[in-house]
């Protein structure tokens, strides 16, 4: 399978760069683009969505399994493939967390600005920085 087949499935693919896609993740209700796709040169294509929604889900949602991520075979080849060390680029990691960090932003601005702090609030606030550091860790970055 190329990537094409699993972008076939997802809407607003926007490409942005050689081999590499951003979408919104078939597997929950996405607004803006929190998936990105990227197909390596020996053919497999790696999936991320950076709401947290599994590998398994976002292809289960699209209508396919993780053996359509991957190429055929040939008859005889050793099942060992290395791994990436880092599979997603550093730009697709940041546009898919830039919105995550405009929710940082306005939490911190009506703090200061000494608005109320609902629940809720707390919350969306937990949400945006668990996923940041989930996009940092598939980007291969760790902070420390």
């Amino acid at each position: 399978m190329s990537a094409e087949t699993l972008l076939s499935q997802l809407d607003k693919v926007r490409q942005t760069g050689p081999g590499r896609w951003v979408a919104c993740c078939p597997a929950h209700e996405d607004r803006r683009a929190s998936l990105t796709v990227r197909e390596l040169d020996d053919g497999r294509t790696l999936a991320h969505c950076f709401a947290g929604c599994t590998v398994h889900e976002v292809v289960s949602a699209a209508g396919l399994s993780l053996s359509d991520l991957f190429p055929e075979k040939p008859a005889g080849e050793a099942n060992y493939i290395k791994g990436e060390r880092r599979p997603f680029p550093a730009a697709d990691v940041l546009r898919c967390i830039a919105f995550e960090a405009l929710v940082v932003l306005t939490a911190g601005a009506a703090l200061l600005g000494g608005q109320p702090f609902t629940e809720a609030d707390r919350a969306r606030l937990v949400l945006a920085v668990g996923r940041i550091q989930a996009a940092l860790n598939a980007g291969g970055m760790t902070h420390g």
